[in-house]
């Protein structure tokens, strides 16, 4: 028996699959087992017509090709060069058993690339179970970005089959590629920004409490909620924050460029992070995911490392809400159906924007509300304490006057945002302070005998909870970052109070 190594996709992560092959005496005949879906099963037709139309001739026995494991379901037209090339080898008697192989063929025999390769790869690559692969010549701009990996690019069923009966392997392997972009270095890890600025702060006039809220929420990833009058620049906040959002690793940019190809999109392997904005009619399961027999993504998970932007917070579903508290919290989500559990990375930065009031003139010193305050109650009754428990910032936005001016532009926050953010780094951070830890808020948010009685003050009179404490100190801390202190100062946790919804 011979076998190849592929892999198929079980959520959002890859398993390796053995592609096994035997041909025995009986009856001639061809046939696909373990659990494989339309597409690998249709790959018969084109794993005969790719052979025979390379001079293979079938021998009159009975080829089986087994995918291990059997209890696991695959899918992926990704299987059809594995399959092909174990046929072909037959009796060859050299050693392929560790190479990974990924490729759709042509009927006539020409490989072709295959939308899910790039995460499959990258999700092995991730679990250190694959150091050399055989893929189609067409993906290797995309896959060269990952790194420890050879990669052979083939364009042929037959220059894959020359490369598998090499008795030495080619050092033709394609390079890993680096990304030429901006960047800081710290411990000798490269983090990539770009200072491209399509939407920029300058454009907003006014409005200085929210565009300070708005620093402050970037540098460390705090989640930031809006509230203000028809007009005040919610949204133009909320569009113009991804672009100074700090910067990004290597791996984070693989990552963000395989949550792209999830989507339906191609890569674009930029420092630029996600930004997901759905639509309040949007339903749970668009929402957060999910799936009778396979589990998708939704845009929970496709926010992760970057911004999911709640428009018209209240006007979402009262049950999409509160599911957003666990993502909110845990970092994470979890989707349990019968036939699937999968586990979904959600740490991302949520920005939401509504009105003070149905009509949305509560705020106005010219338009009266014409809302009554049941109807103002019950517009905000919509947000529940344990939801609005997990907002760092709160910012309440007025309508914006002839007086005001334009004052400060992406570039310059930006260079604020990258400073805090080696702050962070230096002080031997993982993680930015928004997703700190009891304990890491413990070690590096330290109060002294001048700052402990402002927050104990503040938990008596606010009754803050203690996950609302975590969360001032957290603030606390990026705006000491901002401001290139080193402890935590009487008027940095003033500031992170004056945020808190109350």
């Amino acid at each position: 028996m011979k076998q190849l190594q592929c892999a198929t996709f079980e959520g959002i992560d890859a398993k390796t699959v053995e592609v096994q092959f035997t041909a025995t005496k009986g009856l001639p005949a061809f046939s696909i087992v373990g659990m494989a879906n339309t597409a690998i099963t249709e790959s018969k037709e084109r794993v005969k017509s790719a052979l025979l139309s390379n001079g293979f001739t079938f021998p009159p026995k009975r080829l089986t090709v087994n995918l291990a494991p059997s209890d696991l379901r695959k899918e992926g037209s990704h299987f059809d060069l594995p399959i092909a090339a174990l046929i072909a080898l037959g009796n060859y008697e050299g050693d392929i058993d560790n190479w990974y192989v990924f490729g759709e063929l042509g009927l006539d025999g020409s490989v072709t690339e295959n939308t899910l390769l790039y995460p499959i790869i990258l999700s092995l690559a991730n679990q250190g179970s694959i150091t050399r692969a055989i893929v189609p010549k067409l993906s290797l701009p995309k896959l060269s970005k990952i790194p420890g990996i050879a990669f052979y690019g083939v364009a042929t069923l037959t220059d894959a089959l020359n490369l598998l009966r090499a008795e030495e392997i080619p050092e033709t392997a394609s390079h890993v590629s680096t990304f030429d972009f901006n960047h800081v270095t710290h411990n000798n890890r490269n983090y990539y920004y770009h200072e491209h600025y399509p939407l920029d702060f300058i454009e907003i006039k006014g409005q200085e409490h929210a565009k300070r809220s708005a620093l402050i929420a970037a540098a460390g990833m705090h989640n930031l909620l809006l509230e203000g009058s028809p007009g005040s620049g919610k949204s133009m906040i909320a569009k113009r924050l991804v672009h100074i959002l700090p910067p990004l690793h290597n791996d984070e940019m693989l990552e963000c460029a395989k949550l792209e190809i999830l989507e339906g999109k191609e890569p674009t392997f930029t420092p630029m992070r996600p930004f997901r904005s759905p639509h309040h009619s949007s339903t749970g399961a668009s929402i957060f995911g999910g799936g009778t027999h396979k589990a998708q993504i939704g845009e929970v998970g496709l926010a992760n490392s970057g911004i999911l932007f709640f428009d018209e917070l209240p006007h979402f579903s009262k049950t999409v809400l509160e599911a957003l508290r666990e993502p909110l919290e845990d970092r994470h989500i979890r989707i349990s159906r019968v036939n699937t559990k999968v586990t979904y990375d959600a740490d991302f930065l949520f920005v939401a924007a509504m009105n003070p009031c149905p009509c949305g003139n509560l705020f106005s010193t010219s338009i009266a509300c014409r809302c009554s305050d049941l109807e103002i109650n019950r517009y905000k009754s919509r947000l529940s304490d344990p939801f609005l428990d997990r907002i760092d910032l709160y910012v309440q936005m007025h309508a914006v006057s002839a007086e005001d001016k334009a004052s400060v532009s992406s570039h310059e926050l930006h260079a604020k945002v990258r400073q805090a953010f080696l702050r962070q780094k230096q002080r031997g951070q993982k993680r930015l302070n928004g997703a700190l830890s009891d304990a890491e808020i413990t070690q590096y948010c330290p109060l002294n005998a001048e700052t402990q009685p402002i927050i104990d003050q503040a938990i008596g009179r606010y009754g803050l909870s203690f996950r609302a404490v975590s969360r001032v100190l957290k603030v606390a801390r990026t705006i000491a970052d901002i401001e290139g202190e080193k402890d935590l100062g009487k008027a940095h946790l003033l500031e992170a109070l004056s945020y808190r919804k109350r």
